[in-house]
């Protein structure tokens, strides 16, 4: 296990819900409360300077529900740490990281836009893919992939779509993954070299 770990649990005593190692890669769970503390002290204390990725988990029909996962790397130490904290059904808040990773300041904007994960303290919380006022998440597991109807004025309108031969689903077939496949329809393959006459 990550020496990390060890005393990042000895800096915030019972605040380390779970840890884990696999194929080499070390995640570490911590408390809400203190996420934003164990990041700032993972980054000024123990070397942790480049947040890599920040990824948000909808475990749909399971406590806690809402779970943001932080791909830490020391550059000097070639570490890797993944931060996890987590949040109950409901309307999910965390705090932000983009006081101390600035790049977190986009990851958190589109999580907030696709997961609906609000983040306290960020500077410009705001949609990133989607318009302003859609009042959807289209990421959460309870949002169907057909789409759900919107009307925002002025702004966009969305309808839900068949998925029934749509450009994201396969087509049931006795063919190859590749004439399944959904562009397939739209981009015929085009004929092995072979099949092609020399021009004159």
């Amino acid at each position: 296990m990550d020496a990390a770990v060890a005393k990042l649990e000895e800096r915030f005593p019972g605040a380390v819900l779970a840890k884990d190692e696999f194929r080499g890669e070390t995640s570490v769970s911590v408390k809400l409360e203190i996420a934003h503390e164990a990041a700032q002290y993972l980054r000024d204390e123990l070397g942790f300077d480049y947040l890599i990725d920040l990824a948000t988990i909808d475990h749909y029909e399971t406590e806690p529900r809402w779970e943001v996962v932080c791909e830490l790397y020391s550059m000097a130490g070639g570490r890797h740490l993944r931060l996890k904290y987590s949040m109950p059904e409901g309307e999910p808040e965390a705090p932000t990281i983009s006081d101390l990773w600035p790049t977190a300041n986009w990851h958190e904007r589109e999580a907030y836009d696709m997961m609906g994960i609000r983040f306290t303290g960020h500077p410009d919380l705001r949609r990133i893919l989607m318009w302003e006022g859609y009042p959807h998440y289209p990421l959460r597991k309870d949002f169907p992939l057909e789409g759900l109807p919107s009307d925002v004025p002025d702004v966009a309108f969305t309808a839900p779509a068949s998925l029934q031969g749509g450009p994201f689903v396969t087509s049931p077939t006795d063919g190859t993954t590749q004439v399944r496949e959904p562009r397939a329809r739209y981009f015929p393959p085009s004929p092995p070299k072979d099949k092609f006459i020399a021009e004159p």
